[in-house]
């Protein structure tokens, strides 16, 4: 896998896996007592954990989730969060210990399987991405990060039709938008067909932010603009 694809993929390859709503039952009123030196609520160590990752405190936020697997070490959504941070700063073996954790704990965590398949993307080893992405696909074929990536391997294979398939099938589902608009954009660039590369690409930049997280997108958006404009303008 190119350089490119692997800052590329920076926004798009990780999942944070919320954790699921349980039913609800209905118990009887009773009287709440303040009491103090109460323990942090596990979600909101969480957000916190989520926060800091957004913001580049990596290891803070990797020792907020170290604590809540201490203190529930069979929860799968926390070993893949941790993992996917584990990942963004560059600890990818540790990130694979926790996605497969994370596995053996809930074979049917989807953002398990994208995040893992996405560690796999990043190293070269294309087969074993495209299997686990599918498997995400499989479980939830709404979830629209993982068309997204399964498209960005097709592509850096070669296999630009099947890429533009995932893509659209993506967009139909909603969300992301200009994430897809930009990568399908490339896809077109490379496959030849530039006016709807330049389309895309347009339509990507009118979207993404000139800061934060998606600014690294839109930098990336202008380069490839640039490299199909480029000889038009030589």
């Amino acid at each position: 896998m190119s350089a490119d694809t692997f800052v590329n993929r920076k926004d798009l390859n990780r999942q944070w896996s919320p954790m699921p709503r349980k039913t609800q039952k209905r118990l009887p009123p009773v009287k709440l007592t303040p009491r103090t030196g109460q323990k942090q609520s596990a979600q909101s160590i969480r957000t916190l954990a989520h926060c800091n990752a957004k913001q580049g405190n990596y290891q803070e936020a990797i020792a907020l989730l170290t604590q809540l697997i201490r203190r529930n070490p069979i929860n799968a959504a926390d070993y893949n969060n941790r993992g996917l941070i584990y990942f963004q700063s560059g600890q990818r073996e540790k990130a694979l210990a926790d996605y497969n954790r994370a596995l053996a704990l809930d074979p049917e965590l989807d953002s398990a399987y994208n995040n893992r398949g996405s560690y796999y993307a990043a190293l070269g080893y294309m087969a074993e991405a495209l299997t686990d992405y599918e498997t995400a696909l499989d479980l939830n074929p709404g979830n629209v990060r993982t068309w997204i990536n399964q498209a960005i391997t097709f592509r850096e294979l070669g296999l630009h039709d099947l890429a533009l398939e995932n893509l659209d099938m993506a967009l139909i589902l909603g969300g992301l938008e200009e994430h897809i608009y930009a990568e399908r954009g490339r896809s077109y660039h490379l496959r030849g067909d530039w006016n709807c590369a330049v389309g895309d690409y347009q339509r990507a930049l009118r979207e993404l932010s000139f800061s934060g997280s998606s600014s690294r997108l839109r930098r990336k958006v202008e380069s490839w603009m640039g490299e199909l404009l480029k000889p038009l303008s030589a």
